[in-house]
């Protein structure tokens, strides 16, 4: 696992979008995996200045979304396929039959969730999964005590982040009660991962997952175990790990030798 620190929301924005491009341009077929929330709003500002200003190439990208609230309908204001459309897919050149986001109407979850799996393999596995992290601890919406061998199922959300994401709707009573995600288990078979953390609130939390132990009550903790994931954090976020000098002194060697 490498941290990275950065001066604010911005600066960290600006580094996982680096990340991500520099990933996307070394396959001619690339596959995402997205996450949705506030946090990776500005990752995918700045992949949209890229594509329009830089030529950043999504044609050939397929992406897979981690999650999506169960019973909602795609074009619904507050749903994850409305989100993606909004603030990155409609303002770049991705085919639309190469976006994969998890049905929150499905009649039968259980065939669903199976059949994302096997879409995930089919495209030949994920080859950079973006991530946040919950104020609980979560990845996706694997909220405390899953399974850290999970797949994608449908999943019973806590009353932490219902209110948590209750600031996205009119009253808290309109957030969906369950949502289908990918599993930890499926997270972690993406060939590298990139979590992102903004600011104070998510300080202690992120210090746990990244220095405590590895345990299914912060599923983002997982990572420790992962072979490639980079943790992309503003100072904020930082403020209470640690070894929070040595990431940056790493950070630092790692530009130095790689000059």
């Amino acid at each position: 696992m490498q941290v990275l620190i950065r001066a604010n929301y911005d600066e960290m924005s600006k580094e996982a979008a680096g990340y991500v491009s520099s990933e996307m341009r070394k396959k001619v077929k690339f596959v995402l995996g997205l996450a949705t929330g506030s946090t990776p709003l500005g990752l995918y500002k700045e992949l949209i200045r890229m594509h329009k200003e830089e030529g950043l190439d999504f044609s050939n990208v397929t992406t897979f979304n981690l999650d999506e609230y169960y019973g909602l309908s795609p074009t619904h204001e507050q749903s994850y396929s409305y989100f993606m459309w909004e603030n990155l897919f409609k303002h770049v050149n991705i085919k639309k039959e190469n976006v994969h986001i998890p049905d929150g109407l499905a009649k039968d979850v259980d065939k669903f969730c199976e059949e994302y799996e096997h879409m995930i393999e089919e495209a030949g596995g994920i080859d950079l999964q973006v991530l946040g992290i919950g104020s609980d601890g979560h990845i996706a919406f694997n909220e405390p005590i899953s399974s850290l061998g999970s797949r994608t199922r449908l999943k019973t959300l806590t009353e932490e982040t219902i209110k948590d994401n209750a600031r996205f709707f009119k009253d808290e009573s309109e957030v969906p009660r369950y949502a289908i995600t990918m599993g930890v288990g499926t997270v972690f078979e993406a060939r590298k991962t990139v979590l992102l953390a903004s600011g104070a609130k998510k300080a202690e939390v992120v210090a746990k997952a990244i220095e405590g132990s590895v345990t299914a009550s912060i599923t983002a903790s997982a990572l420790q175990l992962h072979r490639d994931t980079i943790v992309v954090l503003d100072e904020e976020a930082a403020g209470k790990l640690k070894r929070k000098e040595y990431y940056k002194y790493v950070d630092k060697m790692v530009k130095e030798f790689n000059k």
